[in-house]
């Protein structure tokens, strides 16, 4: 009898594959539609989704700009080994050069699926679907679930 195709998992690597299969299940229709959308510009702050489910999802202007679910961003965040929202690593400078925080210029809908920032810095190429969102939803509940045990 062949073992060809079998594979053995430690316990830490069966821990981390049953995070990951719980982060992709399907979401409900419920969870994936907004009830309720701001975009907090004026105070700068960031953005919150009440869900039709009852969950409300928030995030900052940085996270979702170092998110940026472009296909540049994407492949650039692979090379570097960075996850969504996770900053570009600073180069270590004498005198640090004053980068302005993240704020989007205008938002809009984008169809009935997601939405799309015009940030600052000129970058407009991302589309940000509600499933992108609540998968990434920074409440405290939803990264203490994605986080590892």
């Amino acid at each position: 009898m062949s073992h060809e195709g079998i594979q053995f998992l430690t316990r830490e690597e069966q821990d981390k594959l049953e995070r990951e299969q719980a982060h992709a299940r399907k979401l409900t229709r419920e969870a994936l539609t907004p009830a309720k959308v701001r975009v907090l510009q004026t105070e700068g702050t960031g953005m919150e989704i009440d869900w039709t489910d009852g969950h409300r999802s928030q995030w900052n202007f940085a996270w979702l700009r170092d998110a940026c679910p472009c296909a540049t961003c994407v492949e650039e965040r692979k090379q570097d080994g960075r996850s969504p929202g996770q900053p570009k690593p600073r180069p270590a400078q004498l005198l640090p050069m004053y980068e302005p925080p993240a704020r989007p210029a205008s938002v809009q809908a984008t169809g009935r699926y997601a939405l799309q920032f015009s940030w600052q810095d000129g970058h407009t190429a991302g589309i940000y679907s509600w499933d992108f969102l609540r998968r990434n939803c920074q409440c405290s509940v939803c990264l203490a679930e994605r986080s590892p045990s």
